[in-house]
């Protein structure tokens, strides 16, 4: 189990974590006025890319072995699906068969 960032497991005091504000004198929650968020500041194009680039370098591909290995397994499991499926299909057309030609 994660481990809560709040001392006793429980938010307290913080209205945008969920608890109610503690005033005094306010009829409800919802009189409280909300001060709206600042607006964000724009980034540059040549920032963001750079920002692009170092996220880029970030990426750890598979190797050669880890696709093949990956590819196998999925072509292993399509085939066990379709397996499933044919047998199911199968079953279920028989059980219809027989069980419409007992009204005839």
């Amino acid at each position: 189990m994660a481990k809560s960032k709040f001392p006793g497991g429980r938010r307290t005091g913080n209205p945008a974590a969920g608890a109610k504000p503690q005033m005094a004198g306010a009829a409800s929650a919802s009189t409280v006025a909300v001060e709206p968020d600042a607006p964000k500041k724009r980034t540059s194009p040549g920032q963001f890319a750079s920002q692009v680039r170092a996220e880029s370098r970030k990426i750890v591909w598979p190797s050669r072995k880890e696709t093949w290995i990956t590819s196998v397994m999925v072509f292993i499991m399509v085939l066990l699906a379709a397996a499933f499926f044919w047998i199911v299909d199968t079953g279920l057309g028989i059980a219809s068969r027989f069980i419409l030609a007992l009204g005839q």
